[in-house]
């Protein structure tokens, strides 16, 4: 049996963003394959990226990112994963949000997304991506019960993507359907994120 602190040394741990009601895990933005594309684009969802500021610019963020990033291809980074997760849901926390910073890096990386989560059955879980190349790679069949993908779209006011059924958006107007903005920046009891039943979310621009 793997160790939680084996585990957290295998994968360099996971986050534990402010405004989300569990864990997370993140790699650095930089190496978004299509969100540093979309960095140099005005009107973009990720012109002037969050995960390039803030608490994500502090060295000790950075130094731990990278860590996750190298962890990657480590032979038993699923196993260590999944302790990590189901170790945190013992003590309640049955969300857990892929990327708050980052992205899928390759159909490889996706693939062992998928086994956390059949390790990890009692925990939901949520990834926006903008790699639609990988998913092209997947039937939707292959996708665990317990993990929605959803699509963002590029531009700010862009409409869902019309190729794939679970979708994120971002307006500039009021008529969003994610809450936080509303209620200081959190979550707090809303799940529409890991809801499959709803289609598409829309944030507001922040």
């Amino acid at each position: 049996d793997m160790k939680v602190f084996e585990a957290k040394e295998i994968t360099g741990g996971l986050s534990k963003p402010s405004k989300m009601p569990g864990f997370s895990y993140n790699l650095p933005a930089y190496k978004c394959i299509t969100g540093v594309k979309l960095q140099a684009v005005p009107g973009s969802v990720c012109a002037g990226c969050y995960a390039m500021k803030g608490r994500y610019a502090f060295s000790n963020t950075k130094k731990a990112m990278n860590r996750r990033l190298a962890s990657l291809t480590h032979p038993k980074w699923g196993l260590a994963m999944s302790v990590q997760i189901n170790s945190k849901f013992k003590y309640g926390h049955d969300f857990f949000r892929w990327h708050d910073s980052g992205d899928l890096q390759s159909l490889e990386h996706l693939k062992n997304i998928f086994d956390v989560c059949l390790a990890t059955p009692a925990v939901g879980h949520w990834m926006p991506t903008r790699e639609v190349k990988f998913l092209k790679e997947i039937k939707i069949e292959e996708i665990p019960k317990n993990l929605i993908i959803r699509m963002s779209s590029h531009m700010i006011n862009q409409g869902p993507v019309k190729s794939w059924p679970w979708t994120s958006t971002v307006k500039t107007d009021k008529q969003h359907s994610c809450p936080a903005s509303r209620q200081g920046n959190e979550c707090g009891s809303c799940r529409q994120c890991w809801d499959k039943t709803i289609p598409n979310i829309s944030y507001g621009k922040h």
